[in-house]
């Protein structure tokens, strides 16, 4: 175990460097910092932290920069979160309410995020298998054909076509729409199939194929196997970190295209709690230069899906963690009063 001096010394080695962008020396930090030790002892301390495999030497400097292990003790003992000051929250809040639909939302946590953090901002769409049903909408568009609509809790709308294998009239479609109503508004996805499966039986044999067609419609929208969407946002603002990284940017980038990728790094949604990845920490090798930072998004106190920013490991960890939570909780509250 570190010392609290040495955990201090760390700190500030993290601080300094975070800030200034270059390699910290002892004198350096005596003069910035009330350590209330002389240059010797700390310089003594740098060379324990460096022997732990804390900090490094980069090059020839005589200054040290964290490593990855480095920050990791920072942002696990030392680190706390930074709160958003009052204008931001506004600035935050204001900006995610003019948002219209679900899409939109989306776009604009995207851009809030990469502004707030100048980092990639990552977040994910509401994944179907965590909601729960706000609605169901028929409405018929000839004789033959209608338009089945899914309405989450999360806001997302989900539209197909039903071609019926006979005509359906606009009392059977009354019917089968508020039937449907009262067996799944407000009911997990995962528990609609067990929910319906008797409803052709609701009906008269001329109508039983085109309920068991629109049932199918449904069942196939609940269990569609694309529906983890991400948007992506400020890949420019990498371009900023250049020397953070140790040879080029492309493999950054290139793993950035890859939304499995990405969706791994963001991690489990029903982890709704801040998470931290950190340099080697992320599996994918083009992204061991870069820090994630995520966190699970949703309302009612449940995480639905999740988002994040992903920048160099000399980042503002205080400052990145608090603006991350902070606009999932606006998120959040905008979901549940959409």
């Amino acid at each position: 175990m570190l010392s609290e001096r040495r955990l201090q010394v760390l700190r500030a080695i993290v601080q300094d460097y975070v800030g200034t962008e270059e390699p910290v020396g002892s004198k350096a930090l005596t003069e910035r910092h009330n350590l209330g030790v002389s240059p010797a002892t700390v310089r003594n301390d740098m060379a324990a932290l460096e022997d732990e495999g804390f900090i490094a030497q980069p090059h020839t400097s005589a200054g040290r920069i964290p490593t990855d292990k480095g920050y990791r003790l920072f942002v696990d003992k030392l680190a706390g979160v930074k709160p958003m000051t009052g204008p931001e929250r506004r600035a935050i809040q204001n900006f995610l309410e003019g948002a219209v639909d679900l899409d939109d939302v989306v776009a604009r946590t995207v851009r809030l995020l990469a502004q707030l953090t100048r980092q990639v901002a990552v977040v994910q769409y509401p994944s179907l298998t965590r909601s729960t049903v706000r609605h169901v909408e028929l409405l018929s568009l000839a004789p033959a054909r209608l338009m089945l609509v899914l309405i989450t809790d999360t806001g997302r709308v989900e539209q197909r076509m039903v071609d019926c294998p006979a005509p359906f009239g606009e009392t059977s479609v009354a019917d089968l729409r508020a039937r449907l109503n009262s067996r799944i508004a407000g009911r997990r996805f995962t528990d609609v199939p067990g929910l319906v499966e008797d409803l052709p039986e609701a009906f008269g044999a001329e109508d039983r194929g085109t309920v068991s067609t629109v049932l199918s419609t449904l069942l196939e929208t609940l269990v569609e196997e694309n529906e983890e969407r991400l948007m992506i946002g400020g890949t420019a603002n990498l371009t900023r970190f250049g020397h953070d990284f140790p040879l080029v940017i492309r493999p950054v980038l290139e793993a950035l295209e890859e939304q499995v990728v990405l969706l791994k790094l963001l991690g489990e949604a029903k982890d709704p709690g801040v998470t931290v990845r950190i340099g080697h920490e992320n599996a994918h090798e083009g992204l061991n230069s870069t820090s994630v930072v995520s966190v699970g998004y949703g309302s009612g106190g449940e995480a639905v899906a999740k988002l994040g920013v992903v920048g160099p490991t000399r980042m503002d960890y205080p400052g990145t963690m608090g603006a991350v939570r902070a606009v999932a909780r606006y998120v959040g509250q905008i979901l549940a009063e959409s």
